[in-house]
């Protein structure tokens, strides 16, 4: 049926009808995202499952690490990232696993162990996190020279590849060197 062929009355009708669905769409789309809409794009997990755990616990003022969190679009973000740099190492012969991230699962238990055992780092409050073979320490010790030997004796762990010292002496939020969980 052809426009033309339409009553008048009913062009107008069917216009006005076009011209709220058109209105409508648009303030659909501009709206600002629902609560619901905007909790799901702000939910955070430890989608890779990256290791993260408190190896000590003797400063109890000490921030707490927000530990790896990634909302969704990030997700998709790293996901090729993290597969392509997984898999470089065992391409060319450095790692005898398909993918670097496959040990730190195996490795942060270690560190942790290894932390605990040594009995240098009592008085310390630390978390570890594993990626790539990769140790990010996060927390508080009692000296400079305490977070350089924990660092170093870190290194010394068994498939461990590097070690990212972001400790802080003391407990001052302030001086933090590492992202903070929510309060």
């Amino acid at each position: 049926m052809e426009y033309r062929s339409i009553p008048r009355m009913k062009r107008a009708a069917l216009a006005h009808l076009l011209a709220v669905a058109v209105a409508f769409a648009m303030a659909v789309a501009a709206a600002p995202p629902s609560a619901a809409q905007a909790q799901q794009a702000a939910a955070r997990t430890n989608a890779f499952n990256d290791p993260f755990v408190q190896v000590t616990s003797a400063l109890p003022q000490c921030p707490v690490p927000q530990g790896p969190l990634y909302t969704e679009a990030e997700v998709r973000e790293f996901a090729h990232v993290r597969s392509q740099h997984g898999g470089s190492c065992h391409r060319v012969g450095r790692c005898r696993l398909p993918n670097s991230y496959l040990y730190d699962a195996e490795i942060i238990p270690r560190v942790q162990r290894y932390i605990r055992q040594d009995g240098r780092f009592d008085d310390t409050s630390v978390w570890a996190l594993g990626e790539r073979r990769l140790v990010t320490l996060m927390g508080c010790v009692q000296s400079s020279e305490q977070a350089e030997a924990m660092e170093k004796a870190v290194a010394l762990v068994d498939d461990v590849m590097g070690v990212i010292n972001l400790l802080q002496v003391g407990t001052a939020r302030e001086t933090a060197r590492y992202l903070l969980a929510a309060p």
